[in-house]
C-alpha cells in the first residue's frame, strides 16, 4: 500500500516474567518481593503461604518462576513442585531453603525443579539465571 510505513522489523514487546513466590514466614516474603521488583524484567504475579495455596494459585496465575520454600505448612515445597509442575508445566520451579544443599532432602533433588538456592543467596543475577537454564543446579 502507498504511502503505508513499513516497520519489518520492529521490536516486540519485552516480556515480563510473572514469579509467584511461596513462603510461609512474612519477613522472606518481603524479601523475595524486594528482589523481583528489583529485577528488570521480572514481577510478583502472586504469593501464597503453604504449598496447596501455591498449587491452586499457580493453575490459575500461571507463573513462569515459582520461588518455593521447602518448608511450608501442609504439603512440603517438594510435593507442591511436584503437583504444581503437573498442573502447569511449563513453570520453572527454584526450590528455596536455610537448609545447605548437602542436608536437603533426596526427593528435592527429583521434585522436578530447576535448581536450589539457600535463602541468603537469592538475587537478581540468580533470578535472571535459573529463566536463562543457566544456574548451577544447587542438588
Amino acid at each position: 500500500m502507498a504511502g503505508s510505513p513499513h516497520t519489518p522489523h520492529a521490536e516486540a514487546p519485552p516480556t515480563v516474567v510473572d514469579v509467584l513466590v511461596v513462603d510461609d514466614q512474612e519477613t522472606y516474603l518481603s524479601v523475595a518481593r524486594y528482589v523481583v521488583g528489583a529485577t528488570p524484567g521480572f514481577r510478583v504475579a502472586g504469593e501464597a503461604s503453604s504449598g496447596e495455596d501455591a498449587v491452586r494459585l499457580a493453575a490459575s496465575l500461571r507463573p513462569a518462576l515459582v520461588l518455593m520454600d521447602i518448608n511450608l505448612p501442609g504439603i512440603s515445597g517438594i510435593e507442591a513442585t511436584r503437583r504444581l509442575l503437573a498442573a502447569v508445566p511449563d513453570a520453572v520451579v527454584l526450590l528455596m531453603s536455610t537448609y545447605p544443599a548437602s542436608d536437603l532432602p533426596q526427593d528435592a533433588r527429583v521434585s522436578g525443579a530447576r535448581a536450589y538456592v539457600y535463602k541468603e543467596d537469592l538475587a537478581p543475577d540468580v533470578l535472571v539465571a535459573v529463566m536463562a537454564g543457566e544456574l548451577d543446579p544447587g542438588f
